[in-house]
C-alpha cells in the first residue's frame, strides 16, 4: 500500500476543496486534494454558470470545475480521484485511508459538500440542468416570464419560490402534505405574493419533455383514485433539503441537528464549503471558506513548527 506524507490533505474536489488547494500550494506547501470519485460538486450537475465573477458570458459547471482543477495544479497541488474511506488522527498527522493507498498530512480540510435530497424520478436525473434545478439563485434568470413549480414545504421551498418571482411570470409551490412546514413568517411571504400559487396534498410522480422539462405529471393525494394528472410548467425547483457530507468526521467535529458541521474539536483540522454551509450554498461562498480555511491553516502551521 502506497504511503505518502503532505503537508495538507484537503478532502473535496468542488469549488471550496479546489480554492483551498490553489491557496496553499501558492503558500508552498505539500498540497494533497482527495477529490472523490465523482469531482467537481455541485456544479458539475449544472450547465451555464453565470453568478461566477470573471466570466461575463457565463460558463458550464463542469467546465469551471476544470479550470479550478488546473489552477491548483499549475502551483503543485496533486489532484487524485480518491474516495477517503476512513481518517486517524495520532499525535503529529492525519492518516487519510482511501481504497488501495493511505496519505498522510500534517492538517487537512474537509470540503466535502452537502447533496441534494432528490425526489427519485424515473426523468428527474436526466433533466438536471434541463429544467429541473436545486438552486433558485444559480438558474432562476433562465426562467424570466415563464411558469415554474418548487417541490417542498419548508423555509427553503418558500425562499426558492420567493426568489423565483423575481424572474419568473407564475411559482406553484408543490406540497404532498396539507400544511406548509415553513415558519410563519415564510408562509405569510409566500401566500400574500400574488405570483405564488399553492398546491396541497400533491406529489410529482414523474417529470414530463425529453430534451427539457415541459411539464410534470402529478398525483392528488387526497383522492383515492390512481389517476395522474398532467401539469404544464417550464421547470421544476427541487427544495426538500440537503445532506452534508460529513458523517465521516463525526468523532472529529461538532455537528447541529441537520449533519452540517459547526466546527473543528481537534487541531489541525479546517472546515470548508456547503458541509458548513446550510445558508448560501453558492460556488463563490464555498470558494471564499475554501480561501479562509487555507489561510487559517497556514497559519496554524506557521504557528506549530
Amino acid at each position: 500500500m502506497e504511503t505518502q506524507v503532505y503537508d495538507v490533505a484537503i478532502i473535496g474536489g468542488g469549488p471550496a476543496g479546489l480554492t483551498a488547494a490553489l491557496y496553499t500550494a501558492r503558500a508552498n506547501l505539500k498540497t494533497l486534494v482527495l477529490a472523490g470519485e465523482k469531482p467537481g460538486g455541485q456544479l458539475t450537475l449544472t450547465t451555464t454558470v453565470e453568478n461566477f465573477p470573471g466570466f461575463p458570458d457565463g460558463i458550464e459547471g463542469p467546465d469551471l470545475m476544470v479550470k479550478m482543477r488546473s489552477q491548483a495544479a499549475k502551483f503543485g497541488a496533486k489532484v487524485l480521484e480518491k474516495n477517503v474511506l476512513k481518517i486517524q488522527r495520532n499525535a503529529t498527522n492525519y492518516q487519510l485511508l482511501t481504497t488501495d493507498s493511505l496519505f498522510v498530512s500534517r492538517a487537512v480540510i474537509i470540503a466535502t459538500g452537502a447533496d441534494t435530497k432528490w425526489l427519485g424520478l424515473p426523468n428527474e436525473q436526466r433533466l438536471i440542468g434541463h429544467g429541473v434545478s436545486s438552486c433558485a439563485p444559480c438558474d432562476a434568470f433562465f426562467f424570466r416570464n415563464k411558469k415554474v413549480a418548487v417541490v417542498g414545504g419548508g423555509d427553503s421551498a418558500c425562499e426558492e419560490a420567493l426568489y423565483l418571482t423575481k424572474f419568473a411570470s407564475e411559482v406553484t409551490i408543490i406540497h404532498r402534505r396539507d400544511a406548509l412546514r415553513a415558519s410563519k413568517i415564510m408562509q405569510d411571504r409566500v401566500k400574500n405574493n400574488p405570483k405564488i400559487k399553492i398546491m396541497f396534498n400533491t406529489e410529482v410522480v414523474d417529470i414530463l419533455g425529453k430534451t427539457k422539462v415541459e411539464g410534470l405529471l402529478l398525483k392528488d393525494n387526497s383522492q383515492l383514485s390512481s389517476l395522474n394528472s398532467p401539469f404544464m410548467t417550464d421547470g421544476l425547483f427541487v427544495a426538500i433539503g440537503h445532506s452534508p457530507n460529513s458523517e465521516l468526521f463525526e468523532k472529529f467535529v461538532d455537528r447541529d441537528e441537520k449533519g452540517y458541521i459547526t466546527r473543528a474539536k481537534i487541531p489541525g483540522l479546517f472546515i470548508a464549503g456547503d458541509v458548513a454551509d446550510h445558508q448560501y450554498r453558492q460556488a463563490i461562498t464555498a470558494a471564499a471558506y475554501g480561501c479562509m480555511a487555507a489561510m487559517n491553516l497556514e497559519k496554524w502551521l506557521g504557528e506549530n513548527g
